[in-house]
């Protein structure tokens, strides 16, 4: 590890932040070109990726196809999905799977050697590849991680996150950074030409969320404070199955599992899918989400039930899923198991084109802090760590391409708030108001509350940390109080249905999510009592 007060310099380096899977495969397809890779927490930890238990979508299976795979996440995309995207991503999977295999990711094989596939929700076929069971996340991060280490080209730093962009005539300079250990100490400064953002995404600016405290949106905040076209915010996938047990955040129970037999129930027993969705447990994501809502609202509970499916044979597929439960004093071979939507992942993020480049020079995006148009209004189970390699692997190409510019000269001042420790209160308050106002099911009263309280937050915070995940909250919830319709995983009660001059993606700035603000602020005021005309 590289001592963070040595950084304070001018570096030819390549500048990736985030240690998760587009992070770390990018520096993996850079070498043994110079990359500085900086994570907020120690490498192999704090990222997403290693959380997913599903794990790779491929159409690697006889039988099955990338254009298959393509339709899949088209239809599951509500209008939104970028065709062209979605297809180049579905055949560039093998590639990248056989990476990872070099990699040393110990993907599941079946008796013939081959790589087993399973099915997961809305995919016409099996093309899931795991990594025993439910630990494809996990494994994949261990085996990336230790060929970063090894790899002399990459120089890792761990304990800082980014907390503003630099930039000069719409071209990107470099960073401002902070301890994460010590948010009163002074910031720290890189200058950089070519920057790649992996930082994850924003489900804990969720209270009920399977995401790390680190998924808090910076990545998203910074880009947009410099200026960043932002797409899609307003599409948050959460999760039908979140384990509730009280922890933050909630354990997941994995989609494989339902892909397994494992089925839906309340408080009364009673399948309640069934009478939703054609494919009842198995049906997109944000229908099976709203489902699971909907009977918690009702106040009849939600259960998932895979005692018949696998029974006693739960631990051996799902030891993950299973050692949640156990150490919550739950036995899902004998018992089902509490559930509840959590958010899970973003489908928005900063926009980017098929190379991976934003709208600023000189910096690119990777993984969920990204919206390549792949996922439209709503995630197909699995596709999530495809992207994030696909994409990875042509930044990296991308990058190896440019002529990046001399570094310019590091900045004078700050470009964000000082530091300090984000007020507790506060981001408990944005994240219940995230839950509550901007969730599975949505209103235009409660988005306006919601787009009214971020704004000022917004413009008050006095940390770099609040500050951000303020800025993230304020891009999503406006983008949803401005989407009058009901599409994906986007859902309002008082707009219930698609409208077809709608079947466009979103693309806005935080000028704009800032007006929005504004607006509704002013509007909110009571007006002063006009003089009576005698």
């Amino acid at each position: 590890m590289t001592n963070i007060h040595n950084l304070t310099r001018t570096t030819d380096d390549v500048v990736i932040v985030g240690g998760g899977l587009a992070g770390l495969f990018c520096a993996l397809k850079l070498a043994p070109r110079p990359v500085t890779l900086i994570s907020a927490a120690p490498l192999g930890q704090g990222a997403s990726s290693a959380w997913a238990q599903g794990g790779i979508a491929a159409a690697v299976a006889e039988g099955d196809s990338p254009e298959s795979h393509a339709a899949d996440t088209v239809a599951v995309g509500g209008g939104l999905v970028d065709e062209a995207v979605a297809l180049g991503i579905a055949r560039e999977a093998g590639l990248r799977i056989h990476d990872l295999l070099a990699y040393g990711v110990p993907f599941d094989r079946d008796l013939e050697g081959k790589l087993a596939v399973g099915r997961e929700a809305a995919h016409s076929a099996r093309r899931i590849v795991h990594v025993r069971g439910d630990g494809a996340g996990a494994a994949i991060i261990a085996a990336l991680s230790e060929a970063v280490r090894r790899t002399p080209s990459i120089r890792v730093i761990e304990g800082l996150a980014a907390e503003a962009l630099l930039t000069e005539d719409g071209a990107v300079t470099g960073l401002q950074l902070r301890e994460v250990a010590n948010a009163a100490a002074r910031p720290t400064f890189l200058a950089s030409r070519a920057i790649v953002l992996a930082t994850g995404g924003i489900g804990h600016l969720y209270a009920a969320t399977t995401n790390p405290v680190e998924a808090g949106g910076s990545g998203l905040a910074i880009a947009a404070r410099a200026g960043a076209v932002i797409a899609d915010p307003e599409f948050v996938q959460f999760h039908p199955t979140a384990i509730t047990v009280g922890r933050d955040p909630a354990p997941l129970a994995t989609e494989a599992l339902r892909g397994e037999g494992a089925t839906l129930i309340n408080g009364n027993g009673e399948r309640f899918m069934l009478a939703r969705h054609p494919l009842a447990e198995l049906a997109p994501r944000d229908i099976v989400a709203r489902g699971v809502f909907a009977e918690i609202a009702a106040g009849h509970g939600a259960f998932l039930d895979a005692r018949q499916a696998l029974g006693a044979r739960f631990a051996e597929k799902f030891p993950t899923v299973h050692a949640s439960c156990i150490a919550a004093g739950i036995d899902p071979s004998t018992q089902a198991i509490p559930i509840a939507p959590a958010a899970h992942y973003h489908m928005g993020g900063i926009a980017v084109d098929a190379r991976g480049r934003s709208s600023i020079d000189g910096l690119w995006a990777g993984g969920e802090v990204s919206s390549t148009g792949a996922h439209g209004a709503n995630r197909l189970a699995s596709n999530s760590l495809l992207e994030a390699v696909v994409y990875a692997a042509r930044i990296a190409d991308d990058i190896a391409g440019c002529a990046i510019p001399s570094p310019a000269r590091l900045p004078d001042g700050l470009v964000a708030p000082p530091g300090g420790t984000a007020d507790a209160a506060a981001v408990k308050r944005l994240r219940a108001i995230m839950s509550s106002r901007v969730g599975v099911a949505r209103d235009g009263d409660g988005l306006a509350e919601a787009v009214r309280h971020l704004g000022a937050l917004e413009r008050e915070a006095t940390s770099g940390a609040l500050c951000n995940m303020a800025t993230a909250a304020l891009l999503v919830a406006a983008a949803a109080w401005a989407r009058r319709e009901s599409r994906g995983a986007h859902f309002r009660s008082d707009h219930p249905v698609e409208v077809a001059s709608r079947a466009q993606r979103t693309m806005t700035t935080l000028a704009a999510a800032r007006e929005v603000a504004e607006n509704l602020t002013e509007h909110s005021r009571p007006r002063t009592a006009q003089p009576m005309i005698a």
